[in-house]
């Protein structure tokens, strides 16, 4: 390593806290930049870890991707975290920054919908609000052609001899997963002797944890937003509150959360 390597070079700090442009007077804009600026690097660990993790599920090399989802997991608890941070802003403070964002909103960030789309939660609907930047579209677009985590999960279940439909193993990847007794059952097993199937009662621990986290995170965003605004509508233009909501019900991994009633 070259001896004029700095710790401010080294993390191109000029770059990352010259990067904050507050477009008001408004105290709190820095607050609500730098939140969601911290959260978007958080989001770029768990997009670099997610994919190699899938790379190992594909390849039946369980033991690495274990690290990788662990570090998943605590990443986004620092993403929920935050909002703890932020809701230290009251609606009057909010009330000064909005006029200042125009139509932006987190409903936009291409990483979050990446994340989503990498754990299964698929809606090729969702792209069009990226067309705006061809390339982003592109690679969300590409990322349908691809098997999410969860269904390399269930593809290396068949190979290690499950019982699972040739219909769900060819089901379309750009599809949202719908619930599958097969693949529940096949989990059922894997739950009722773990120390049998551990590596592969291990990763389904590990996807657990990782929607558990997912969830905790859309739920502080809600009560979040609500705090602050209330029921008003997202900058984004979605409903806010209600929108939120409705995405709480919505599961990555189906049937890992069903095996739990079945065992």
């Amino acid at each position: 390593m070259s001896s004029d390597v700095t710790y401010s070079s080294y993390l191109d700090l000029d770059r990352i806290l010259s990067a904050q442009h507050p477009s008001s007077d408004a105290h709190d804009e820095m607050l609500f930049i730098i939140v969601h600026q911290a959260s978007e690097l958080w989001l770029k660990l768990c997009l670099h870890e997610l994919l190699e993790a899938r790379e190992c599920i594909r390849e039946d090399r369980l033991r690495p991707s274990f690290k990788m989802l662990a570090r998943v997991a605590r990443a986004q608890g620092q993403l929920i975290q935050s909002w703890d941070v932020l809701s230290t802003m009251t609606p009057h403070d909010y009330s000064t920054i909005r006029p200042h964002l125009g139509g932006s909103s987190g409903f936009q960030s291409a990483q979050y919908r990446m994340m989503e789309f990498l754990l299964g939660g698929r809606n090729p609907d969702m792209i069009t609000m990226h067309e705006a930047t061809p390339e982003v579209a592109q690679a969300l677009r590409e990322e349908l052609t691809r098997k999410s985590i969860y269904a390399e999960a269930i593809a290396l279940l068949a190979r290690r001899g499950f019982d699972i439909p040739e219909e769900v193993l060819e089901r379309d990847h750009a599809a949202t997963w719908e619930h599958s007794p097969a693949v529940e059952a096949a989990w059922a097993e894997v739950y009722r002797d773990p120390k049998e199937y551990w590596d592969l009662y291990e990763l389904a621990e590990k996807l657990v944890d990782l929607e558990y986290h997912f969830q905790r995170w859309r739920f502080g965003h809600l009560k979040t937003v609500e705090r602050i605004i209330g029921f008003k509508k997202g900058t984004g233009g979605t409903p806010g509150v209600p929108y939120l909501a409705g995405v709480l019900k919505a599961a990555f991994f189906p049937e890992l959360l069903s095996v739990r009633t079945a065992l």
